[in-house]
C-alpha cells in the first residue's frame, strides 16, 4: 500500500528534471499521474517509465501559460483519473536560466523575460490552482507551489525570476489562508536538484565546472539533490495525510543552502 493509492495528482513541466522525479516519486506512491508539459516527447517518455513501473499515468501536452490549455488539461485528467487530489505547480520557462544563473542586471533586462518568467510561473500557477479548486472544494486537496533560493537571496542578474518566484510564496499564503476552510492544503517547496540544465552548464567548460563546485562547497550536506529521493520525497509528504495539518509553508529542499 502506497501513501497515495487512489489519488489523482498533476505535476506540471514534469518532462524533466525535478517535475520528473516528482512525477515518479508521486507514482511509486500510488497516485496516478498525469504530466502536464509542453514538450510532448519528453511528456511521454516520463508516461512510459511509470507505466514501466505498472503504475498509471497520462502526458497531456499543456502551456500553464494559456488558461484556456489549463482547463483543458485539468478537465482531461478528472475524466481519465477522477477528481483531482493533488496538483503541483513546477513548470517554470526562464529565459536567464539557460546560462544557468547568468542573466541580466535590471537596467538592462529585456520586457520580455519579464513576461515569459511571470506567464509560465506565477500566473501558470494561478491558473493551473483556479482550475483544481472546484474539484477539491468539496473534498480537500493539496497544492505543492514551487519556489526557489535564489528569489529569497536576490541572487543578482535574476530579477525577473526570482521575483516571479516570490509572487508565487505570496500568492500561497494567500491560497492557503482562503482555501484552508474546504481542507485544501497549499505549500511551497524551494529545491536544489541536478537537472538537466546544471548538467549543460557544468559541461560548457572546465571554468563552470570548477564554479559549481565552489557553490557546492558552500552547501552544509555538500551535494545537490536529486530530484526524486530528495524533492519527490518532500512532494510525497506533502501531498499524503501526513502534512494535513501544515498549510502556508516554505520548505527549503536544499541541503542546508539557504544558510550561506
Amino acid at each position: 500500500m502506497g501513501k497515495l493509492d487512489g489519488k489523482a495528482a498533476i505535476v506540471t513541466g514534469a518532462g524533466q528534471g525535478v517535475g520528473r522525479g516528482v512525477a515518479l516519486a508521486l507514482a511509486k506512491e500510488g497516485a496516478r499521474v498525469v504530466i502536464a508539459e509542453h514538450k510532448p516527447d519528453t511528456a511521454r517518455a516520463v508516461e512510459e517509465e511509470i507505466r514501466q513501473l505498472g503504475k498509471e499515468a497520462m502526458a497531456v501536452p499543456c502551456d500553464v501559460g494559456n488558461e484556456q490549455q489549463v482547463k483543458q488539461m485539468v478537465a482531461r485528467a478528472a475524466a481519465t483519473f477522477g477528481p483531482i487530489d493533488i496538483l503541483v505547480n513546477n513548470a517554470q520557462s526562464w529565459t536567464g536560466g539557460t546560462a544557468y544563473h547568468l542573466g541580466s542586471p535590471i537596467e538592462s533586462m529585456p520586457e520580455e523575460w519579464w513576461d515569459l518568467a511571470f506567464q509560465s510561473g506565477l500566473k501558470g500557477t494561478v491558473y493551473c490552482c483556479k482550475a483544481v479548486f472546484p474539484y477539491m472544494k468539496d473534498r480537500g486537496g493539496k497544492i505543492i507551489n514551487f519556489a526557489s533560493l535564489m528569489g529569497i537571496v536576490g541572487w543578482e542578474g535574476s530579477a525577473d525570476y526570482n521575483a516571479n518566484k516570490e509572487a508565487i510564496r505570496g500568492f500561497t499564503r494567500t491560497a492557503a489562508r482562503e482555501w484552508g476552510k474546504y481542507q485544501i492544503n497549499v505549500n511551497v517547496i524551494c529545491p536544489s536538484a541536478l537537472t538537466p540544465a546544471m548538467l549543460a552548464f557544468a559541461e560548457a567548460s572546465p571554468e563552470k565546472v570548477a564554479e559549481m563546485s565552489k557553490e557546492l562547497e558552500r552547501i552544509p550536506l555538500r551535494r545537490v539533490g536529486d530530484a526524486e529521493k530528495d524533492i519527490g520525497r518532500v512532494a510525497v509528504f506533502l501531498a499524503s495525510e501526513d502534512s494535513d495539518f501544515i498549510t502556508g509553508h516554505t520548505f527549503m529542499v536544499d541541503g542546508g543552502a539557504h544558510m550561506f
